[in-house]
Order: C-alpha cells, then structure tokens, then sequence
C-alpha cells in the first residue's frame, strides 16, 4: 500500500491523499493552531486507509462484529435506518471526514472543515460561519455556529458511489457527517421506479466486483422522465426525509431529479441554479 501525501495548497488549505481518499481541509485561528491541527490531520490520517482495509469485510456487511475508531463512527452512523439494508460502507466518507476534523479542532482554532468528495465535516465556534457549495448548482448554504448542522454529504445515481435509486443528486444536513452520508445513500435509494422501461440497471457486482452491494441492482443511467414519473419518484424520496426529519436523524435535505427539486427542512439554497 502506497503512503499518505499531504501537500499545503498556496490559498492556505492542506491537501490529504491516500488511495482512494482525497480530502481537503482548511482551519482558521492562530498561525499555531492552524499549524499543529494540521500535523495532528497529517498524524491521523496516515493511518486511516490502512483501518479500514483491516475491516473491510466487515464494513461491507450487514452485521459483522466492528472494533476500529472509525468503524465505530461508521456503524453507529447507519444503525438508526435498519432494518432496511445498509451496510457501514454508507457512511465511510463522511466518517473519514468526521475523524480527521477532530483532530484539527483546539481551544485557538475557530472554526474548520473537512471534505471528503463531498462529504464534509464542519467545525465552528460562537459566531463563525461556513458557506458550503451543493452539488448540482450553483447555490451556497450558509451554516452557522448556533446551527446543529456539522455535517453535509451528497448521494446519487451520478456521484462516485453506486445508489440503486434515480436521484441526480441529494443532499443532506445532518449533526455529523457521517449521519448525513448514511440518510443522503437512504434518499437517495428511496427516489426510484421501479421497474420503469426508461431506467438502466445491472448487479453492483458487474461494476464493482466486491461492492458491498453484492448482486443488488444499481442504476447506471436514467431517461428524461415524464413530470408525472418524475413527482412520483420524488414523493418516495420525500417522504423518506420526511421520516429521518421527524427521527431527529437529519436536518434538512434537498433533492434533486432532472429539472425537479425537493426540499425537506430548513433548507435555505441562495442563488439557487441548477447546473
């Protein structure tokens, strides 16, 4: 396994590479602060690759018995949808970005992120605020300090993990990151037709050979829907964020099916254009 590269970007962030992981972090506060937060994130996610390889067959079951840091975080993050299927994998993105934040976060540091692809972790304290990009558009969200929101994650037919629903994209709000990547892979499976003519399925296995989604069907492309077909698939998406809404399991969610978009929560886009 090849090692860990961390790299300073000239705008300040710290670039962390490892196989398949990429993140991108950035922290604010002191020249200290921000100093040693990133060698703690440099410290820890050195090993984080090599945790998860060590669990992997586990992470990508059911009901497998989890011992690492992280794949606690990752558990307990799914644990709250069964008994629908979802393996711990739901929630590794988020998870990473979750484990590397804690380690940047002091008493000087004011405030900081993690991103993941996508996925990312937010750290703030009183008075500070993030604007976060949506997937998508154009748009910005602004969290803020008094917000519960820490986490954000995206899922979809078109992200860079498989989803058995039709959903472009959805993303969610959620207390950690890794509780947003969970619900966001949930909605996003939700928004579906089944059996629709227009819908283009094959075995996770095909396209991925040891997918924890084992012979399960993934969509791999979707015809322009009818505004009919469209809301229908919408409403199943919907009203799955509506249950993890009322669960306390996320804060808002927005969903998004070709030209058609779903809010759920306190979800406030600005300048909202769908790319």
């Amino acid at each position: 396994m090849n090692r860990a590269v961390a790299a300073r970007l000239p705008d300040g962030r710290l670039h962390l590479q490892h196989g398949p992981i990429d993140l991108i972090c950035r922290a604010w506060g002191t020249a200290d602060s921000i100093h040693f937060g990133y060698q703690r994130a440099i410290a820890r996610f050195d090993s984080l690759l090599a945790e998860l390889v060590a669990e992997l067959p586990a992470l990508r079951s059911e009901n497998a018995a989890l011992y690492g840091p992280i794949a606690g975080i990752m558990e307990r993050a799914v644990a709250p949808f069964r008994p629908v299927f979802i393996t711990p994998m739901a929630a590794v993105a988020g998870a990473v970005a979750e484990s590397v934040l804690a380690t940047m976060e002091c008493d000087a540091t004011t405030k900081a992120y993690v991103n993941n692809g996508g996925d990312i972790a937010l750290y703030l304290t009183t008075g500070q605020t993030l604007d976060c990009a949506i997937a998508g558009t154009r748009a910005q969200i602004r969290i803020r300090a008094g917000d519960q929101t820490r986490g954000i994650a995206t899922s979809g037919w078109r992200g860079r993990s498989w989803s058995r629903g039709i959903a472009d994209s959805v993303t969610v709000m959620a207390k950690t990151a890794s509780m947003a990547d969970a619900a966001a892979t949930m909605i996003a499976n939700a928004v579906d037709l089944p059996g629709h003519p227009g819908i283009a399925r094959v075995p996770a296995v095909d396209m991925q050979a040891d997918s924890d989604l084992g012979h399960r069907l993934v969509t791999v492309g979707v015809s322009t829907l009818t505004s009919q077909d469209a809301r229908r698939a919408l409403d199943q998406g919907e009203a799955a964020a509506t249950r993890y809404l009322k669960r306390g399991l996320i804060d808002s969610a927005a969903i998004f099916l070709q030209s058609d978009l779903r809010i759920v929560g306190d979800f406030a886009l600005k300048e909202l254009a769908l790319a």
